[in-house]
């Protein structure tokens, strides 16, 4: 199946997959374009535990953002909606155009396809190469060997891998497997760059190198949603920032991000 791209309209599409595989569009009532979008949502699991509440945020395109929070904030949970690995107890979610709150499961590596994505515990696999570790996101997509061979090059050289991707990630440094697993994020080209805790596992000098290369690549035009315990990083080179506590933001610079009160009956 051809890649989908979703609009960027004030209007969008969100894809539906038909009976034959075939890919039909239904419109849809969203807020107005932007990469991200959250409005009003709540995460509750079956255990009683309240993850979010009220969250509400918008974050341009260009934008490069910190979610900065304690450990247990809700930052990776946030994640996890953003990329449907859990679904809202309520409240809305628009990503790329999608209207992920609403997805089916078969259309999810829909809207994963369309994103980078850099995991807490970097989810590279060891028995591959970096090289095939970054190019696997292209192959999936049915790129030609030709397209994988230069993107993938091209993500390596730009996170500074170049002439190591026949290495296997045990054989680099932590620093490196994060940019590994950065080339990875990034070797699709996504319009949205989720980021969760990159520098959580590595010494202060590298973190920054790791934070410089994230600005790089926000440079490029990838917006960014960067999430960090780490007030200092934030500091070292400031952007805009949402603050989580206990599942609520308690601080913003950003319009529009706040606890939103809406009524879903």
């Amino acid at each position: 199946m051809d890649e989908i791209v979703p609009v960027e309209e004030t209007d969008r599409k969100t894809p539906e997959i038909g009976p034959l595989g075939d890919v039909e569009f239904r419109e849809v009532s969203s807020p107005g374009p932007s990469p991200l979008e959250i409005i009003g949502v709540c995460k509750r699991f079956e255990e009683g535990r309240q993850a979010l509440e009220d969250v509400s945020l918008r974050i341009e395109k260009g934008k490069f953002v910190y979610l900065l929070g304690p450990n247990g904030a809700g930052k990776t949970t946030l994640f996890k909606l953003l990329y449907a690995a859990e679904r809202p107890t309520l409240g809305e979610l628009w990503v790329n155009g999608y209207e992920v709150h609403r997805l089916k499961m078969r259309q999810i590596p829909l809207l994963r396809r369309s994103l980078g994505i850099v995991f807490q515990d970097l989810k590279l696999i060891q028995r591959w190469t970096v090289f095939e570790n970054v190019a696997f996101a292209l192959q999936v997509l049915g790129r030609t060997k030709k397209e994988v061979l230069r993107k993938t090059s091209q993500a390596l050289r730009q996170v500074g891998l170049e002439g190591k991707g026949h290495f296997s990630p045990d054989q680099l440094s932590a620093g490196e497997q994060q940019r590994a697993a950065i080339a990875r994020a990034i070797v699709n080209e996504p319009a949205l760059l989720l980021a969760d805790e990159p520098t959580g596992n590595i010494d202060l000098r590298t973190a920054e190198e790791i934070v410089r290369l994230f600005e790089e690549i926000n440079l490029r035009g990838t917006t960014i949603l960067f999430a960090t315990h780490d007030e200092g990083l934030a500091a070292f080179l400031p952007k805009d920032r949402i603050v989580l506590e206990q599942g609520r933001i308690v601080e913003s610079s950003l319009s529009g991000a706040a606890g939103a009160k809406l009524d879903f009956a």
